[in-house]
């Protein structure tokens, strides 16, 4: 079992440290909506496989994606390159009890065609006590069936119950929606987080499809941005994302281009002049927000 992707060093591709020292690339690969249609595998496999040549080898995943399917997807694309990824799925709350978590976690593993996984997150809050999912995902650690666990869409009153809990403390990151245009976690959880030293995991870091994800692409000031450093608006959004070495971003993509594009966009370098014009269009929060969640 590996703890550290082999190329998480790769040229350009800065990383960031989990609580117990392992590195992984500040910019991984999501696969949300893979896996839902038969004849776009071969595709999203190539897609996957080309990202993670170009250093993008922290795969998110999760049982929820394509009731499967994604892990599946994943499974073909990390054929003979399992030690170069680490990979990362989900647990549906509903499986998240103390026995369920085992079941679930087994059925994960076969769909990705491994013995392990590397992070396993309960994907959001549910029913179940977190003291049971705890010691469900403490459980799995001790079978070797994951290295490490974590959390999503946990808001800052559930981080802080979460370590009052035997072995709460574990936890090595908590995946939420963090981009240009939904700041919201940086008045509280992504402080909070730093003073833990736990990375955050950001999921649709270019924002959703629909009106705003437009709005942060046609943006005037985000595009006069994106042309004084030569890349697309898209590119600049992705980067400020991961701007404090503190955040992993995990964009999805299956055109090869736009994937190369990601992988681009962790070398580009914004200055304290450009996060200073985006601050003021899209201005961090001055009093706690709600944890926004897609």
């Amino acid at each position: 079992m590996n703890k550290k992707p082999k190329n998480s060093n790769s040229p350009g591709m800065r990383v960031v440290s989990f609580p117990d020292g392992t590195s992984v690339p500040l910019l991984g690969q999501g696969t949300w909506n893979m896996g839902e249609k038969q004849g776009m595998k071969e595709q999203e496999v190539k897609a996957l496989r080309l990202g993670i040549e170009l250093g993008m080898t922290l795969i998110d995943t999760a049982e929820m994606y394509g009731s499967g399917g994604a892990e599946s997807v994943v499974g073909e694309a990390i054929k003979g390159l399992r030690e170069q990824v680490f990979l990362v799925s989900k647990v549906y709350p509903h499986n998240a009890g103390r026995n369920k978590i085992v079941v679930a976690c087994e059925n994960s593993l076969r769909r990705l065609k491994t013995d392990h996984l590397d992070l396993y997150l309960l994907h959001w809050r549910g029913q179940i006590p977190l003291k049971e999912t705890v010691e469900g995902m403490e459980k799995l650690k001790k079978e070797g069936k994951i290295l490490r666990w974590g959390v999503s869409n946990f808001d800052m009153d559930d981080m802080e119950e979460l370590f009052t809990i035997p072995n709460g403390a574990n936890c090595m990151t908590n995946q939420v929606l963090y981009h240009l245009g939904s700041r919201g976690i940086e008045f509280d959880l992504l402080p909070w987080h730093k003073s833990q030293q736990m990375p955050i995991m950001a999921y649709s870091p270019v924002a959703q499809g629909g009106s705003l994800r437009k709005q942060l692409l046609t943006d005037a000031t985000v595009r006069s941005i994106a042309e004084e450093h030569s890349v697309k608006p898209m590119q600049i959004i992705l980067a400020w994302s991961i701007r404090s070495n503190h955040v992993i971003a995990i964009p999805k993509a299956v055109q090869l281009e736009h994937i190369k594009e990601n992988a681009e966009a962790a070398s580009i370098e914004l200055t304290a002049e450009d996060l200073a014009r985006l601050d003021k269009i899209f201005p961090a929060p001055i009093k706690k927000i709600s944890l926004d969640i897609i």
